[in-house]
């Protein structure tokens, strides 16, 4: 992870941040802002360095980041992220550039967030077994607040899920990855442990990939991240109708929230996700959680 992210740093930078990153054993995010010290997020607390960022550091960062052809990553770039090698992923904002509406480009980046790859295999370990009913799985739905680990936790159940064990057969899995965060995928190659039995559609946007992944794939879960809209919520009940399970996430930490959203609203008027696992995070940095199921009865 280290030398992945040393690569992208200023040349001037790389000696103290190799530095302040030694002994840190739980560093989450690395955020770079024109005119302000780097920032080194672990869970409970931040490092910074003492030099600030000016305009050639960052310019300098483009062009490792981008391998010296900033026009290659531009589409990358006006989504706002790019996938590196090790599943790292860097956010940007800067200047935004509207063509009849939308976006069109992003210019005058000032701003990056590295956020440090963190599989934590096993994290999910304690959650698995509630997520099967009469030995078959059910449709999950994994909610918390930004930043808690929802998409991390939603990765370790799908690789143990692919795998399988001595008590459950592995399942085929299809990973529809549309920001690139589940897989992590870098030239197409997933950078995580997704499982052995794991497709991904990488950068795919969620209502047709979780269609695509029904005519072409045959999977037997669709594992999808940031569910919501109504567009969702049609998709899914597509995907369930065929046979399939869905494991997805969403934005909330409590059951009020989820059901103030359109989507999520209608899905669980259908009862469609038979779980709901909410994720917290403590002053710690420790994660705890809470299942429910789709009468919104507390399990565990």
């Amino acid at each position: 992870m280290r030398q992945e992210i040393l690569h992208i740093m200023p040349v001037r930078l790389r000696a103290p941040m190799m530095q302040a990153l030694q002994g840190q054993t739980d560093v989450e995010e690395i955020r770079i802002r024109i005119g302000q010290p780097p920032e080194i997020r672990c869970q409970a607390q931040s490092v910074w360095l003492s030099a600030p960022i000016d305009v050639e550091d960052v310019e300098e960062m483009l062009t490792f980041i981008s391998r010296y052809s900033i026009y290659a990553y531009e589409e990358e770039i006006r989504q706002g992220f790019v996938t590196i090698e090790g599943g790292n992923r860097i956010g940007f904002a800067g200047q935004v550039r509207l063509e009849n509406g939308r976006i069109s480009r992003m210019t005058n980046i000032r701003f990056l967030n590295i956020r440090v790859a963190s599989e934590q295999k096993g994290c999910a370990k304690e959650i698995l077994p509630w997520l099967y009913e009469k030995g078959e799985l059910v449709n999950t739905l994994f909610a918390a607040k930004p930043g808690v680990g929802k998409t991390t936790y939603l990765r370790d159940c799908v690789r143990m899920v692919s795998d399988g064990d001595q008590k459950r057969p592995g399942k085929k899995v299809c990973v529809i990855d549309e920001r690139s965060e589940i897989a992590a995928c870098h030239l197409g190659v997933p950078q995580n442990d997704i499982g052995k039995r794991t497709d991904v559609l990488d950068g795919c946007p969620k209502q047709e990939g979780m269609r695509m992944a029904l005519r072409s794939m045959s999977p037997d879960v669709v594992a999808v991240d940031e569910l919501g809209g109504s567009k969702d919520a049609a998709a899914v009940a597509q995907i369930m109708l065929s046979g399939c399970r869905v494991f997805g996430t969403v934005h909330g930490e409590t059951m009020e929230q989820l059901l103030s959203i359109d989507g999520i609203r209608e899905m669980h008027s259908r009862k469609q996700f038979q779980r709901y696992v909410f994720l917290k995070r403590r002053e710690d940095g420790q994660r705890t959680f809470h299942i429910y199921d789709q009468e919104c009865r507390k399990l565990c």
